[in-house]
């Protein structure tokens, strides 16, 4: 699988999650270079209007520069970038934290990636979030991780089973949080959708 890393802005406390391999494509959305920098890593491109990056970039690496008076945020610009050049999944880093309006944003970028071919995922050393349509997936057992997901779209259709909580085929509606806090039991949760679109949060307690 074609995979893209993008490192965002927001704050990241714990980089020794991330697992990069030597085949996978990094990009770093404005001041998300920070975290790369930190790893020790070069990334392939830089997208942003560096607003909030205000060292001097570095001259032997591809960058996109952008007005700021722009629809896109960096992070949005990153992905798109990224699916252009064939990207099947990407995982986001710096995608929490910090400001709310951002992480709501980042959260929608996920529904823009499923649209157009490419499975995204949002992710930091205590978080992880993901979107999941109509089909059934497996989630494995985290300890000492809750596993939640709510409707993305007004109602989503779910059977859950390998959880504390189970379900089978409930309606859940986007006014009311019934899939927050639950566990893992089991080796792994499986989950099947439906109808809708289920917002997977997978959080450490």
């Amino acid at each position: 699988m074609n995979t893209f890393h993008i490192f965002a802005g927001g704050e990241i406390s714990d980089l020794s999650f991330v697992e990069i391999a030597s085949d996978d494509t990094v990009i770093c959305a404005d001041r998300g270079l920070v975290h790369i920098q930190k790893l020790g890593i070069k990334p392939h491109l830089i997208v942003g209007d560096f607003d909030s990056y205000t060292e001097v970039l570095p001259e032997d690496i591809e960058i996109h520069r952008s007005l700021p008076e722009k629809d896109d945020t960096d992070t949005m610009l990153a992905l798109k970038l990224a699916i252009e050049r064939g990207a099947e999944r990407v995982i986001i880093y710096g995608a929490f934290g910090g400001r709310l309006d951002h992480t709501i944003a980042n959260i929608q970028t996920l529904r823009y990636a499923q649209e157009n071919g490419c499975e995204a995922v949002l992710m930091d050393s205590d978080n992880i979030a993901l979107l999941q349509s109509v089909g059934t997936r497996t989630y494995p057992y985290r300890e000492g991780w809750y596993f939640s997901f709510f409707a993305y779209t007004d109602k989503v259709v779910v059977s859950l089973s390998g959880t504390k909580y189970t379900l089978d085929n409930a309606e859940i509606t986007s006014s009311f949080p019934l899939g927050v806090s639950n566990e893992i039991t089991s080796d792994e949760a499986v989950m099947t959708v439906s109808e809708g679109t289920a917002l997977i949060v997978i959080s450490k307690m």
